[in-house]
């Protein structure tokens, strides 16, 4: 008996060591990917209050903050977890565009709407939320292209491309009235833009994304 309990004693630390670099490691990394999504989150929300209160320049902190938390959340996700490291990328990018990674973030949420259109078996709602967020994201980057001097058949594209993932937005609307009244809106707001004359333009404080 007191050999038994000698073995069995000797064996904990293996089963631990079995545990940790095993289902353990994968228990650590669940928990760290939690860890910087709740911060992320967190830091975008408090992004959004600051920017209510004091315009977008007094947010680009809480911005930076949340595009580093969940960067580091998406590095840490197993390939396998690829509806997840969607979510945030989505998150992500939103992000990016008030800190200067404007072109960073309309390509990757175009690379994103693109595979959840591929996909099956992807969320409605998801796919929503990423073109809702590629739309906005086409509007300001034609704004600031109008305001930059670029000539229109560099803009036009992509307002056209604005307009058109808003139109595909009120369209998945379906009975969600108030969905669909926030699409058109932004579907009006696409088509002024595009109408609009550069010095009207100039006299107008830049959108809030």
């Amino acid at each position: 008996m007191r050999r038994l309990f000698l073995l069995a004693w000797l064996l904990v630390p293996v089963a631990a060591g079995a545990y940790h670099y095993g289902p353990g490691q994968d228990r650590m990394i669940t928990d760290d990917v939690a860890g910087y999504v709740e911060a992320g989150r967190r830091a975008a929300q408090t992004a959004r209050e600051v920017a209510a209160r004091e315009g977008d320049e007094a947010a680009r902190s809480d911005w930076v903050d949340a595009d580093e938390a969940f960067s580091k959340a998406i590095a840490l996700l197993p390939a396998e977890r690829k509806h997840e490291a969607r979510t945030l990328r989505i998150e992500r990018a939103k992000a990016q565009v008030f800190i200067g990674k404007l072109h960073e973030a309309r390509e990757e949420l175009e690379n994103v709407v693109d595979d959840l259109v591929s996909d099956a078996h992807a969320d409605p709602k998801e796919l929503s939320n990423a073109r809702d967020a590629l739309a906005n994201a086409q509007y300001y980057r034609t704004w600031l292209m109008r305001l930059e001097g670029a000539p229109r058949d560099e803009w036009e594209p992509e307002i056209e491309a604005s307009r058109q993932n808003y139109k595909l937005l009120a369209q998945a609307a379906g009975d969600d009235v108030e969905l669909a009244r926030l699409a058109h809106e932004n579907l009006e707001s696409a088509i002024r833009l595009e109408r609009m004359s550069l010095s009207d333009l100039q006299g107008l404080p830049l959108p809030s994304q």
